[in-house]
């Protein structure tokens, strides 16, 4: 990919991108704004927008991405946006005040991906996160009944290996789950434990995408939240939740045929995900090629 440069988008080509961005981000949040006005909940789809914590008014902001200017654009939304600034009779993002102001938040998203784009996937997981997060307890995380029960749940935690990696994944595992765990991994450790394979390492490109704010391209940005509500669906589907009644098969883990399915699917994510983080790093290192 080659190194970024810096653009002109005449006032139709932006105009007409920022339309599209704003009706792709409609399509893909139609639901949630459905169910929110209803005061319903979803136990897969309703994740990136309870967990993450961001609106779908948030996916509908269109940015340019950085180095590129806006052309005829005195009418362009963005003049009022924090970040952005007129530049030769064009608006464009104010790549330097923002990555200036949010340094350490950009160096630590900058070593968590470069870590992760070069590190070979693992495998082996099998999910097995979302198990542990309800071994031996009498609660579930979600409004759903357990597949094979309670204690069906424990037996399987109990025959398998954790080997968990993802720091935010690894926290909600229960007491007596915790030192099953082959890792432990921290905050502080991340981006030593961070690898391709995992999903929620998939999922957070969403977030980091968000992060970097007037950086990254809407359409980038969406392509990231599409990934991260792909990858929900699977995480769910393979947890010990059965979710039948929303229309969701299980991946059944605990079998050889479920393990093959799970990891298949773990490893076409990390396919559609590696690009995804390419990009955004070259976004806060320009001179990032490869």
């Amino acid at each position: 990919m080659p190194t970024l440069t810096s653009a002109v988008l005449a006032r139709s080509d932006w105009t007409d991108r920022m339309q599209a961005h704003a009706e792709r981000a409609d399509a893909l949040t139609a639901g949630r704004r459905r169910r929110a006005a209803r005061a319903e909940t979803h136990p897969v789809d309703d994740f990136l927008y309870t967990y993450y914590s961001y609106k779908p008014s948030l996916l509908r902001r269109w940015h340019p991405g950085r180095d590129v200017r806006l052309a005829d654009a005195a009418d362009a939304p963005h003049i009022a946006w924090r970040w952005y600034r007129v530049d030769r009779d064009a608006v464009i993002a104010d790549a330097e005040a923002f990555l200036t102001e949010k340094a350490p938040l950009v160096r630590a998203i900058r070593g968590i991906l470069s870590s992760t784009l070069g590190r070979t996937g693992s495998y082996g997981c099998f999910g097995l996160h979302e198990w542990a997060m309800v071994y031996r307890d009498g609660e579930t995380r979600h409004p759903v009944p357990l597949r094979l029960g309670g204690d069906g749940t424990d037996a399987v935690v109990e025959a398998h290996d954790l080997r968990c990696t993802h720091i935010d994944a690894f926290r909600f595992f229960t007491p007596e789950a915790t030192p099953r765990n082959r890792f432990t991994p921290t905050r502080e450790t991340q981006a030593q434990n961070e690898q391709p394979g995992c999903l929620h390492a998939g999922m957070d490109l969403y977030k980091w995408a968000v992060k970097l704010g007037p950086l990254v391209p809407g359409e980038l940005l969406l392509d990231a939240f599409v990934l991260a509500r792909d990858i929900r669906e699977l995480d769910m589907r393979a947890s010990p939740y059965d979710l039948t009644d929303w229309g969701y098969s299980p991946v059944r883990i605990e079998t050889p045929t479920g393990k093959a399915e799970y990891v298949a699917a773990q490893r076409a994510f990390t396919d559609r995900a590696q690009p995804i983080r390419h990009r955004l790093l070259q976004l806060v290192n320009p001179t990032e090629n490869g």
